[in-house]
């Protein structure tokens, strides 16, 4: 028979992982003192930019001897002046369970020519950080946004160690707890858990970390954008607002928008107790249809922010063309935008969790996965 379709829908239907769901009740008008036209070296931009760095410093609770730079190309670039002016001082461990942290070991051992480690875990485990040397640099990622898996807890990292950690946290800062003892570099876009606009990067460093900048020169040309020394010591003024190019002052007081949000809310245990009880709806609803499981494949390393999930109806001929016929069908009916599998990814779909997504909205897209997969079960036969 026909399976009627649900009546609530989601008054918002924004799940992509990136660019994400905007703070609750956003409009243009909240960005009204943004300094359009005005260049970022002038005293309003530079007061700016350092309310972005310090209120982050506050919320996410990064020790006061750690630096914070806002920097170009979103977390990418983030990343990429980490590893292109840290890595190569010692031996270096790659850890990657999904396409972005594969991806920092093709830049280590086919660019930079590092004969590295690797350890790499399928789609749904991460690696065992218990068989990691941390006496070397360790690359990772903390949540891999597209596996729906993270690391539960910095337990396993010991905090005296010889090596530096470099994590990419995009998918993680604001919304989980990060043990900043365990961590050097701590990079990640503003345009995941806070919602904010894409393109810019913040890059989080540690003593350990900027000692060895000013410690260690590369072998290897450094491009202008990575560069974050000269004559051996720190360019201070790139983590007090000083950006390196000239960063979008809109996308910065959206930024502050959100950040001034995050605080209405409880600050960290509030946005991470968003995010917590958001995912806790999809797993209930998992929980209870046997044609659906979530992609991680340990219930303590899921995501909170980038639940992964695959069907697994024995009915189903084509899993990746099954997958998209029902993402397909949640975006025409407009109750879910975006939610289809990463292009890398295992066939299902990827629904964004994170702190600035109501719980309504997922608690009223959950029968819609229930009509849309049973249309396309119909539809198949």
């Amino acid at each position: 028979m026909a399976y009627e379709a649900p009546v609530a829908r989601p008054v918002n239907p924004r799940f992509s992982s990136g660019p994400c769901a905007k703070i609750p009740g956003f409009s243009l008008d909240m960005l009204a003192d943004a300094p359009l036209g005005r260049s970022h070296r002038a005293a309003v931009g530079k007061a700016k930019l350092k309310e972005a760095i310090e209120t982050t410093r506050e919320i996410l609770g990064v020790p006061a001897d750690y630096r914070i730079g806002i920097v170009p190309a979103s977390d990418t670039g983030a990343v990429e002046m980490a590893l292109w002016s840290l890595l190569g001082a010692r031996p270096v461990t790659m850890c990657a369970w999904e396409s972005f942290g594969s991806g920092w070991v093709t830049d280590v051992v086919k660019q930079l020519k590092i004969d590295a480690d690797v350890k790499k875990a399928e789609y749904g485990d991460i690696v065992d950080f218990t068989d990691v040397d941390f006496n070397t640099d360790v690359v990772f990622t903390w949540n891999g946004t597209t596996s729906g898996v993270r690391v539960a807890n910095g337990n396993d990292i010991p905090a005296e160690r010889q090596g530096l950690t470099i994590c990419d946290a995009t998918s993680a800062a604001f919304a989980m707890d990060l043990p900043w003892d365990k961590l050097d570099v701590v990079t990640f876009s503003w345009q995941k858990v806070l919602g904010g606009e894409g393109g810019h990067g913040v890059l989080i460093l540690s003593p350990r970390a900027v000692e060895r900048l000013e410690t260690y020169t590369p072998k290897w040309p450094m491009p202008k954008i990575f560069r974050m020394t000269k004559g051996g010591k720190l360019i201070d003024g790139i983590f007090v607002g000083e950006t390196i190019n000239t960063p979008s002052m809109l996308c910065v007081e959206d930024y502050l928008v959100a950040l001034k949000w995050a605080k209405t809310i409880g600050g960290l245990k509030g946005l991470i107790g968003r995010a917590e009880a958001n995912a806790q709806v999809v797993w209930d609803f998992v929980a209870a249809k046997p044609w659906i499981e979530n992609l991680a494949n340990n219930p303590a390393n899921a995501s909170t922010t980038s639940v992964c999930l695959k069907f697994n109806d024995a009915r189903i001929k084509d899993g990746a063309a099954f997958a998209k016929a029902v993402a397909k069908r949640l975006e025409k009916e407009g109750v879910a935008l975006d939610v289809g599998a990463y292009r890398d990814a295992p066939a299902g779909l990827r629904i964004w969790c994170g702190s600035t997504v109501e719980k309504a909205d997922l608690e009223a897209l959950m029968p819609w996965i229930e009509y849309a997969f049973e249309a396309e079960i119909a539809a198949q036969a």
